[in-house]
């Protein structure tokens, strides 16, 4: 089972219902909505699509589809914020 986790170097604020995120190295800036950010926390640790899913569930009570989780690991890995755990 593949498992992710945030790289280094990043600022991450909550602003309201929106986090920001900020890499300190390439100069880019990524929002994410409050479940994005609920997910990022996670990614703190190295998390699966299934571990993430569970996750929302117990948080927010609701099941999240899991090609939506694995579409948000995909963006957040185009963006160069995680990485595939070792």
């Amino acid at each position: 089972m593949v498992h992710f986790i945030q790289k280094s170097s990043f600022e991450a604020t909550h602003i309201e219902d929106e986090w920001i995120i900020l890499d300190t190295d390439q100069f880019t800036v990524t929002r994410l909505n409050d479940l994005g950010g609920f997910c990022w926390l996670k990614l703190r640790e190295a998390q699966t699509v299934d571990s993430l899913s569970e996750a929302i569930d117990q948080e927010y009570g609701s099941t999240c589809e899991k090609t939506s989780i694995d579409k948000f690991l995909s963006d957040l890995m185009k963006c160069g914020l995680i990485d595939h755990a070792i």
